[in-house]
């Protein structure tokens, strides 16, 4: 299925509420934006790092085979010590319209990523090679971040509030719920500065309920 990318306007607190409905998981825990005002989508391309073995294994040049429109998407199994993107990945990234990275884990040059404006998503940000400390098992697996399965060419999106995964499988109802809970919450926030109160223009538009599963 192929959802286009100016489809996809919703915040991920839209998204997470609309998964929520849907009884799925898809908010991404602990990964946050490396500067506020980001906002990225795309499809995953998922890369699962071990360990190093002995002799160690390279940190990937995965790179070349990522499309323009991708979301690079790096699991490095939570850890803090050593990271996984610097510069020359994200220069290299921005150049050839990667929509954005993914990491759980960590990332350095941070400099360079907030000078062309390129959006990340990490837990961290450290500046200690993952050279000889990493090393990728397999490209375009299923990865766990943030605790959330994540496949290749699953929809991935990122604001201010972080990181949600759309299954392939639901997209089109998570978009549509995702819309609905704008429109009511809109309709909510109008109400109130209306003066209405916030309990009546909750109960009007079904505020406690939006999330939820249907039984």
């Amino acid at each position: 299925m192929t959802i286009p990318h100016e489809r996809v306007t919703a915040s991920t607190a839209s998204i997470s509420d609309a998964l929520d409905r849907l009884g799925r998981d898809g908010a991404l825990l602990g990964i946050a934006p490396l500067e506020n005002g980001q906002r990225m989508q795309g499809r995953a391309y998922t890369v699962k790092y071990v360990p190093a073995g002995s002799p160690p294994g390279t940190v990937g040049d995965y790179l070349d085979d990522v499309a323009p429109g991708q979301v690079v998407v790096l699991d490095n199994d939570g850890r803090l010590d050593a990271t996984v993107w610097g510069d020359i990945l994200t220069a290299m990234a921005h150049t050839r319209g990667v929509a954005g990275t993914v990491i759980d884990g960590v990332n350095r040059d941070v400099a360079k990523a907030l000078e062309l404006g390129y959006p990340i998503y990490s837990r961290a940000r450290f500046m200690r090679t993952g050279k000889d400390r990493v090393e990728v098992l397999a490209e375009q697996v299923p990865v766990s971040i943030g605790g959330v399965k994540v496949s290749p060419g699953d929809l991935i999106v990122g604001d201010d509030d972080g990181v949600v995964r759309i299954p392939q499988d639901i997209e089109d109802d998570v978009l549509r719920l995702a819309a609905e809970i704008e429109e009511r919450e809109g309709a909510i926030m109008a109400a109130v500065l209306g003066g209405k109160s916030i309990a009546e223009a909750r109960a009007e538009q079904g505020y406690h309920t939006l999330q939820r599963k249907a039984r």
